[in-house]
């Protein structure tokens, strides 16, 4: 991590694992917790700078194979607990931040990296971004927060981007309300260099405008959003209320292409995974994005105690076979009631 201050009131948080893609740590997550929170009570930061070391990623997420390893420690569970509560405290304070926060997502967003980035006031992703909640590839849950803010999505996309875990563009992520500005990679550097380079501690204006109107020179129309233009096809199938009407919905179309291909992919990821999180999508629509963290705390945890999550994250992740062998084989096997259980205290 580099925490730096500029004598223009900028104050610059750089994930700097650039070898793993800048993926969070927990002594990254806590640092930044420390730090926003000095910087918050601090008059010579006006604003904060949030990105990416290298020219890769923004971030990958949360270090998965931290997490794995925990299993074969004596205080696995407990140091995972306190990763999770640290990093949804963290993506919660950037979320209600009283000062604006820039981030700069260029590259690869996801997952953890998409949950610290949701609640900037001016988030910018350019025409290399990479976007996506890769949750359900190693079966665990869309956390941080993305069920909340995914059910605020136009239509029914923003449940297509989390049961399929689809790599999305930056178009994309402004479409479904992650994202506000869109600019070439190239544009990047100067806008940033620009940005430090203006005094922000003596602006008369408010400063969310002032950045607002900062951004006009350096931002670009973004192209029209392949996920916007299928949302009519993804209303149709995912609007179902069970993930088996879903999956038969699209296996149902025939004849179309994507409807095809969204029923191969579920079918490929862990089914209670698919039960557990359309349950925590259909409760997120009606809670506040602080009680969906208290609700990802709790799953976080469940999945940490399932052999499955382990067995996703070995297929991917450590073996990368991409075969994993799940508890159950498909969706049609798996007890609602077990899902539930997932959401219930311990």
């Amino acid at each position: 991590m580099r925490f730096e201050k500029s004598d223009t009131g900028v104050g610059v948080i750089t994930l700097a694992r650039e070898k793993a893609l800048n993926s969070l740590s927990y002594d990254m997550v806590s640092g930044m917790l420390a730090q926003l929170q000095q910087w918050k009570q601090d008059d010579e930061v006006a604003l904060v700078l949030l990105e990416g070391a290298g020219s890769k990623a923004f971030c990958a997420g949360g270090d998965i194979k931290a997490l794995y390893s925990a299993r074969d420690s004596k205080n696995g569970l407990e140091e995972a607990k306190h990763f999770f509560a640290h990093e949804y405290e963290l993506d919660l304070l950037v979320a209600t931040y009283p000062k604006p926060i820039v981030a700069l997502l260029d590259g690869i967003v996801m997952g953890g990296g998409v949950g610290l980035s949701y609640g900037a006031s001016h988030r910018i992703v350019t025409d290399t971004t990479k976007w996506s909640m890769p949750e359900m590839n190693i079966s665990f849950f869309p956390d941080v927060g993305a069920c909340y803010f995914l059910s605020l999505a136009p239509g029914y996309t923003g449940r297509y981007a989390a049961l399929t875990a689809a790599m999305l563009t930056g178009e994309d992520a402004i479409f479904l309300g992650c994202a506000d500005y869109y600019t070439k990679k190239e544009t990047m550097e100067p806008l940033r260099s620009q940005l430090l380079n203006t005094d922000w501690t003596n602006s008369e204006q408010d400063l969310n405008q002032a950045l607002h109107l900062f951004l006009q020179s350096f931002i670009a129309e973004p192209p029209k959003s392949e996920l916007a233009m299928l949302q009519p096809k993804i209303d149709q199938h995912f609007s179902h209320k069970t993930v088996e009407a879903i999956i038969a919905s699209l296996e149902e179309a025939k004849g179309d292409p994507f409807a095809q291909d969204c029923a191969t992919i579920l079918r490929s990821k862990s089914p209670l995974s698919l039960k557990v999180t359309l349950a925590h999508l259909k409760q997120s629509k009606t809670s506040t994005l602080e009680e969906t963290y208290e609700t990802d705390k709790r799953l976080a945890l469940r999945f940490l105690r399932s052999d499955d999550f382990y067995e996703g994250v070995r297929s991917v992740l450590i073996d990368k076979t991409r075969m994993p062998n799940y508890q159950y084989k498909t969706i049609e096997e798996v007890p609602d009631e077990l899902a539930l259980s997932f959401f219930r205290e311990l």
